[in-house]
C-alpha cells in the first residue's frame, strides 16, 4: 500500500478553511507515473503514445499537467472534447470514441481535427449523411464477443453494446477504402481495470493478427492501432502492482513475429489509460460525523456514495486509513457508511481499522480515478472541492466545492 503524501497536520490544516469532504490529488507521483508509462514502453523501440481516459478525472488541471507529460486525450462526449480543446490538445492528439454518437458529437470531432473512432457499422452510413465524406483517418472499435472474456466493470464482450464484430470491421474498412480514405487505424478495449499481464499480451496478439487478416483481404494497411487501457491499480493491500514491463516487452516481441515478420509496416502503438496514471494518487478525505451500534457498529463520514460510487456501484474494495493513527491496531470492525438514503451508501463492509472517534479525519485511497467524476445529486447532495497537492507541499484548489446556489440553479421555481 503506497505511503501517503500528506500527514495528518497538513489535512487537518487544509480542512480547518475548506469544509470535508474533499479530494486531494499528488502532482508529484501523477508526474512520476506518466513518465515511467512512456519510457517504459518507448525503451522497447516502439513508437507509443498514451490518450489519457478524460472520463477518469476531467479536471483541466490535471488534464493541462499530462498534456505536459506528452499525453494525448481519449475523450467520449462534448464536454471531454471541449475540456481537452480548452487545455491545447487538439488535432490527432484527441481520440474520440464514443457510441449511440450524436450528430454534434461528430462535427465537434471533425471541427477539432481529431481521430473519430467509429463504433458502430451504421454510423458510417449516418457520418457520410451529415458530412458528406469520411475523416482523414478510417477506424474502427473492434468488439471481439465470445473470443475474450472481460470483467465486471465493463462486462463481457459479447454483452457489451461498444463495437464491431469481425465481419462488420471487414465491411467498414472497405467502405472507408471504397470512398478513398488512405489512413487506417484499429482500436480494442475488452478489460478494465486488469493486474494480469498476460491478458494485454493476448489482446494484442488478437488484434496483431486482425490488421494481418484485413491487410489481406482489402490491401490496405493500418498506420496505428489503439490496444485500449485497462491497465490495473492495487486497490487491495495484498495486490501487486502490474508489471508493464513485462506488457511492453511482451507486445513489442508480438509486433515483432506477427506484423513486422509478415510484412506489415510497424504501427504507432496507441493506449487510452486513465486509472493507471492517476488512479493511486488521488485521496477522498472525509470526517466522521457520528458513530451508531445496532446490529452492526457503523462510522457515518460526511461523503457518501454521492462523492465516491465504486463502492456501491461495483462492491469495489477502497483502503482507508485513519489519519493520525496509522500505526494503531485494527482491532475495531466497522462499516463505514455515508448519509444517503440508499443501503448501499457503504465505503467499507466489516472493515478492521483503528478505533475511530467522531472528528476523525478519513483519507479513502486509489481515488484518482472514476471518483469525483462518478459523482451525482441524489438527496441534493453537492459535489465537493478538488485540491491538488503541488510539489511545494503546497495546496492548489483546481474545483470548487457545490454551492445549494449551483444545486438550485437550474430549476424553475
Amino acid at each position: 500500500m503506497t505511503i501517503l503524501p500528506f500527514s495528518h497536520d497538513e489535512i487537518a490544516l487544509l480542512s480547518q478553511t475548506n469544509s470535508t469532504p474533499f479530494y486531494v490529488y499528488d502532482e508529484q507521483r501523477i508526474r512520476a507515473t506518466a513518465q515511467n508509462l512512456f519510457e517504459t514502453f518507448r525503451a522497447t523501440g516502439l513508437s507509443f503514445t498514451n490518450f489519457f481516459a478524460v472520463k477518469a478525472l476531467p479536471n483541466p488541471s490535471i488534464l493541462f499537467m499530462l498534456r505536459e507529460e506528452g499525453m494525448g486525450m481519449d475523450c467520449s462526449s462534448m464536454a471531454e472534447l471541449v475540456l481537452a480543446e480548452r487545455v491545447g490538445v487538439t488535432r490527432e492528439q484527441i481520440f474520440l470514441t464514443s457510441n449511440n454518437t450524436p450528430e454534434e458529437l461528430f462535427a465537434k470531432g471533425i471541427e477539432l481535427g481529431a481521430i473519430i473512432n467509429f463504433d458502430d457499422l451504421g454510423h458510417l452510413d449516418f457520418f457520410l449523411e451529415k458530412f458528406g465524406k469520411f475523416p482523414d483517418v478510417g477506424c474502427v472499435r473492434y468488439n471481439p464477443g465470445g473470443q475474450k472474456e472481460g470483467n465486471a466493470i465493463i462486462g463481457n464482450p459479447k454483452d457489451a453494446k461498444f463495437g464491431m464484430t469481425r465481419e462488420q470491421v471487414s465491411e467498414a474498412y472497405r467502405k472507408f477504402r471504397d470512398a478513398g480514405v488512405q489512413r487506417f487505424g484499429i482500436h480494442t478495449m475488452v478489460a478494465s481495470n486488469c493486474l494480469e499481464p498476460e491478458y494485454f499480451l493476448d489482446t494484442a496478439k488478437m488484434i496483431f493478427t486482425l490488421m494481418l487478416e484485413i491487410r489481406a483481404e482489402l490491401g490496405i494497411t493500418f498506420e496505428f492501432v489503439n490496444l485500449g487501457g485497462g491497465f490495473g491499480i492495487p486497490y487491495k493491500p495484498e495486490q501487486s502492482i502490474l508489471n508493464i514491463t513485462s506488457i511492453a516487452y511482451g507486445i513489442k516481441q508480438l509486433h515483432d513475429s506477427i506484423l513486422l515478420e509478415n510484412g506489415h509496416p510497424s504501427p504507432k502503438i496507441f493506449m487510452e489509460n486513465g486509472r493507471f496514471v492517476t488512479g493511486p494518487h488521488g485521496y477522498l478525505i472525509t470526517q466522521v460525523r457520528h458513530q451508531k451500534t445496532s446490529y452492526k457498529h457503523y462510522v457515518g463520514v460526511d461523503a457518501s456514495m454521492a462523492n465516491l460510487m465504486r463502492p456501491g456501484m461495483y462492491g469495489a474494495y477502497h483502503h482507508i486509513s485513519v489519519l493520525g493513527k496509522e500505526s494503531e491496531p485494527e482491532i475495531e470492525l466497522y462499516d463505514v457508511v455515508g448519509g444517503l438514503c440508499e443501503n448501499n451508501d457503504k465505503f467499507a463492509i466489516d472493515r478492521k481499522l483503528p478505533r475511530i472517534e467522531v472528528g476523525d479525519l478519513i483519507a479513502i485511497h486509489d481515488t484518482g480515478a472514476h471518483g469525483h467524476a462518478m459523482g451525482f445529486r441524489y438527496n441534493g447532495h453537492l459535489g465537493c472541492a478538488e485540491f491538488l497537492r503541488i510539489k511545494s507541499g503546497d495546496y492548489k484548489m483546481i474545483r470548487r466545492a457545490e454551492t445549494l446556489e449551483d444545486y438550485f440553479a437550474t430549476l424553475n421555481f
